[in-house]
């Protein structure tokens, strides 16, 4: 079969040797230069339910991923990483169930990102070498294993250790994230990147209120039981819908995987800045969801998880920005918008450090956040995907890593902020983040 869009053709082959079923998907050689080494194998039952769909390719006849695609990539970005998020609204409760301090209990929500740091350094960069697909299932049956665990956990130690183990495999999504930027053509990159990235903060976004509802009817552990078969439901749509992805380059040893992360570091001055700027952002984002449980059951509020993660509904701003960044990262004004959100972010901190006794000014405080962190992080990772697309999980990881290890010193800063300084500590020490990172954009020209 032969798809074609003016000079560019693509043809649907059967490999040679291979069963008739067995089909390829490749490019002559006047395609894309991104896609020019791409091939993708589809099964024979599957083959069947795309062409049941109507699709032959995951590109249609203009070279778009086709619509089926972009959002199983983008829901599925949001299911798996939800999995981090949903420890923020339950800390309060959980220290209640154990009877824990306030400070043991944050420690829960840093070491699920320091985990999922880790994760990303060790784990992520594999998707440079190994076929995709395959890849991703592996991981969501080890996340899903370790959401069990987190369940099932009866102290303090063993919730400790689950909950490293959900961040170290709840990779998934900065798997599905290049992925969808290697299938985009370059002047949509921002777009998709956008749309699967507003999947993802749908799912931190949802995460919370569906954790805090949950916790406050069934018990905060079936907040797990119920992620882990939602896992399981992902597990299963992947494997139908996802395409088959081998990897562009040589196969490199785990070693010279690891090595090529400090070359990277070395040679892109945009993904040393990106790193920073991303890392400053969400170091002080984490820090106020950190805390928010803690003071939301104080008075004058004496809220419950379920009332803290209705709250995280006002992060409906950050999914209506995240196509707005996209297109601005297409027209090449990322930089700009980079600024622009980590002002916000310092704007948002100003606005709340007066008083957390209105509830308004909280929710007035926390969609600026939002719009501040979503802004930063969608036009960092367009940057960070515009060069090197022979080693984007490699890129993603060193962007993440730096992501994740800011995150997890919010956590840490702000619980300390909240723990000697109550509410204006807080501010004080999740806003220095926003400060470091406007500082570091004002001397930075990349």
């Amino acid at each position: 079969m032969r798809i074609t869009d003016g000079e560019e053709h693509w043809y649907l082959l059967n490999r040679e040797g291979e069963n008739s079923e067995s089909v390829y998907l490749a490019p002559t050689s006047n395609c894309a230069p991104q896609l020019q080494f791409h091939s993708i194998r589809i099964s024979g039952k599957i083959q069947d339910i795309y062409k049941r769909l109507g699709y032959d390719s995951f590109m249609d006849e203009t070279r778009q991923i086709r619509p089926v695609l972009l959002w199983t990539m983008s829901i599925g970005a949001g299911v798996s990483v939800a999995n981090l998020y949903y420890i923020q609204p339950l800390l309060a409760i959980i220290a209640g169930s154990f009877h824990i301090s306030t400070s043991a209990s944050g420690s829960l929500a840093t070491v699920t990102q320091a985990g999922y740091a880790i994760g990303m350094l060790l784990l992520v960069p594999l998707g440079d070498v190994l076929e995709k697909r395959k890849f991703i299932l592996i991981m969501l049956a080890l996340v899903g294993g370790s959401l069990v665990a987190m369940s099932a956990a009866q102290g303090l130690r063993t919730l400790m250790a689950a909950s490293l183990l959900v961040g170290v495999t709840t990779v998934t999504p900065q798997l599905i994230v290049p992925f969808a930027a290697h299938l985009a053509p370059p002047d949509q990159r921002g777009r998709v990147v956008a749309t699967v990235m507003s999947g993802l903060f749908a799912g931190i976004l949802l995460a919370r209120t569906f954790s805090g509802l949950v916790a406050s009817r069934f018990g905060w552990r079936m907040v797990y039981l119920l992620a882990a078969m939602l896992t399981v439901g992902l597990m299963v749509a992947f494997r139908i819908l996802l395409p088959r992805s081998e990897p562009q380059q040589r196969a490199l040893n785990y070693g010279e995987l690891l090595r090529s992360l400090i070359a990277l570091v070395q040679e892109e001055p945009m993904l040393r800045s990106s790193a920073f700027f991303g890392a400053m952002g969400f170091g002080a984002f984490s820090g106020f969801w950190t805390v928010l449980p803690f003071r939301l059951a104080e008075p004058p509020y004496r809220f419950g998880p379920g009332a803290v993660g209705l709250f995280a509904l006002l992060g409906v701003s950050g999914i209506i920005v995240a196509p707005l960044a996209g297109r601005l990262a297409d027209r090449g004004r990322s930089r700009l918008t980079i600024g622009c959100g980590l002002a916000a972010i310092l704007a948002a901190y100003a606005v709340m450090a007066f008083t957390s006794a209105h509830v308004a000014i909280l929710m007035a405080g926390l969609i600026l956040l939002d719009l501040g962190t979503t802004a930063t992080h969608i036009s960092n990772q367009a940057r960070v995907y515009s060069v090197r697309p022979e080693a984007r999980n490699r890129m993603t990881t060193v962007y993440m890593f730096g992501y994740f290890c800011g995150g997890a010193a919010g956590s840490l800063v702000a619980i300390q902020g909240w723990t000697r300084g109550g509410w204006p500590g807080l501010c004080l020490a999740a806003g220095s983040f926003a400060i470091a990172g406007l500082t570091a954009y004002a001397f930075t020209h990349d």
